[in-house]
C-alpha cells in the first residue's frame, strides 16, 4: 500500500503493517528454521535416519509460501492485541518504524517458542515448508494452522468482520 493513497500516513497501525511486510520473508524463514530444528531434537534425539529424516536434514531453503496466510493473521492479531493506534513519543532517538518493527519481531519471536511446544503446530509447519505434499493436503495444513490459532488466541480472524473474540461455551 503506497504511503500517498493512506489517509493517516503516520498511524500506528500503517507503520505497523509496513514493517510487518517488511520482515514477512525473514520471520517466516526463521520460523521454519526452528521448527526443522524443534523437531530433529525433540522427536528425533537419537539423531536415527530416515527417509523422512533424511529429507527434512537435507532441506537447506524452505519453502514458506504457504505461510503467508498465516503469518497475516497472525500479524493481525498482534496489531488487534496491542490496540491503541495512536503513535507514542520514543526518546530512545528510534523511528516509530524501527520500534514497531523490533516490537513485533520480538513478539513473534516469543510466539514461536512457544508454537513450537506443539507437535501439532511443528508437523504442520513441517508438512507446509519441507515435506512440501499434494495441493489439497497443504490447503488442509493451512485450516490446521487456522485452527491451532484460534485455539491458542481465542480470536477468530475473518476477512471481512475483523477478528472476533471467542466465546467459551
Amino acid at each position: 500500500m503506497s504511503i500517498n493513497h493512506l489517509l493517516f500516513p503516520q498511524d500506528k497501525n500503517y507503520v505497523l503493517k509496513e514493517a510487518q511486510a517488511n520482515t514477512q520473508k525473514v520471520l517466516l524463514t526463521k520460523l521454519a528454521a526452528v521448527v526443522k530444528h524443534t523437531y530433529l531434537t525433540r522427536f528425533n534425539p537419537l539423531d536415527l535416519e530416515d527417509d523422512t529424516i533424511k529429507v527434512i536434514k537435507k532441506c537447506k531453503r524452505f519453502s514458506i509460501g504457504h505461510l503467508e496466510i498465516f503469518y497475516w493473521e497472525l500479524a493481525g492479531i498482534y496489531r488487534y492485541k496491542m490496540g491503541s493506534n495512536q503513535l507514542e513519543f520514543i526518546f530512545s532517538g528510534k523511528s516509530h518504524y524501527h520500534k514497531y518493527l523490533d516490537d513485533w519481531t520480538e513478539v513473534f519471536e516469543i510466539w514461536m517458542e512457544d508454537f513450537c511446544n506443539s507437535q501439532y503446530f511443528i508437523r504442520t509447519v513441517l508438512e507446509m515448508t519441507i515435506l512440501k505434499p499434494e495441493h489439497h493436503v497443504t490447503l488442509l495444513a493451512k485450516d490446521r494452522l487456522k485452527v491451532y490459532l484460534i485455539q491458542y488466541f481465542n480470536l477468530k480472524v475473518y476477512k471481512y468482520r475483523g477478528i472476533i473474540p471467542i466465546q467459551a461455551a
